[in-house]
């Protein structure tokens, strides 16, 4: 099981900085909600996922018989790097069109709507405006979307970029690197005392044993960082006004970035 340090980050956007509930209702009346699913169910977006899977297959063949090839671990990096990005340029090929096409489409919607952002509907229970058919219906139609020039209203929904807390904070490294370790240790001890296991019920209660070991461990190492982090949200979203901070995934148009604000606050 990969144990991400970063479960704290998703915590945190789970939970998000609200204000009052009736302050909220009142307020995101400039918020879009969609589908995600909708648009990716679209036979455009099912024909590129599909064709770009048969390059992925048959890319991998085409390295695996470079790796055999491979003198050294540097070769063996640069064949990868260059897969990857033969890989990536074909995705922006192939599906970059069509990713363009549903952003012009969002913004067409939103400033017609005056949205300040648009999120995934799924994490939302109640509230703002459900545009998955506007957006569907202009990205399926055989008319080019002109681009919009208006600026968007700001947003009073901020989002933080998991992505780049994980790759860029030395904290975070630091705890992933001290629970790699631990994590490591932790193996060596109960792999031993699983060979010394008779029954399955033995080996079960020694898994489970395990598993609460690190997850203990986990916690002790996440909690400081999981206070930090709220705090530090906490204050960006007063000091700009937000109602709600998510992580980026849920952003689906618009919304304020503070993830430079928060990394930074980490920093100190």
């Amino acid at each position: 099981m990969k144990h991400r340090i970063l479960a704290f980050v998703a915590l945190l956007c789970a939970v998000g900085v609200f204000i009052a509930p009736s302050a909220i209702a009142d307020d995101l009346t400039d918020v879009g909600t969609i589908a995600q699913s909708a648009i990716a169910s679209l036979p455009a977006f099912v024909s590129a996922n599909r064709q770009l899977s048969a390059i992925a297959s048959q890319m991998q063949q085409q390295e695996a018989a470079q790796m055999k090839g491979a003198k050294n671990d540097a070769q063996r990096q640069q064949i990868q790097l260059s897969f990857s990005q033969r890989f990536n340029d074909k995705q922006n090929e192939i599906l970059g069109p069509l990713l363009q096409r549903v952003q012009l489409a969002l913004a067409a919607v939103s400033a017609k709507r005056k949205l300040a952002v648009v999120v995934d509907r799924h994490i939302v229970v109640y509230g703002g405006q459900d545009i998955t058919t506007d957006v569907l219906n202009l990205v399926t139609g055989s008319q080019a979307i002109p681009p919009v020039t208006a600026t968007p209203a700001p947003s009073p929904i901020g989002y933080v970029d998991q992505s780049v807390l994980d790759s860029g904070l030395p904290k975070v490294k630091a705890a992933n690197d001290a629970f790699a370790k631990f994590a490591q240790q932790q193996r060596t001890i109960f792999a031993g005392k699983m060979q010394k296991a008779t029954t399955s019920a033995e080996k079960q209660q020694i898994s489970v044993e395990f598993n609460k070991v690190l997850a203990d461990e986990q916690t002790t190492l996440l909690k400081p960082l999981v206070t930090k982090v709220r705090a530090i949200t906490a204050t960006i979203a007063q000091k700009k006004n937000l109602l709600v901070v998510v992580d980026k995934g849920d952003i689906v148009f618009g919304g304020t970035d503070i993830t430079q604000d928060v990394r930074n606050g980490l920093n100190h």
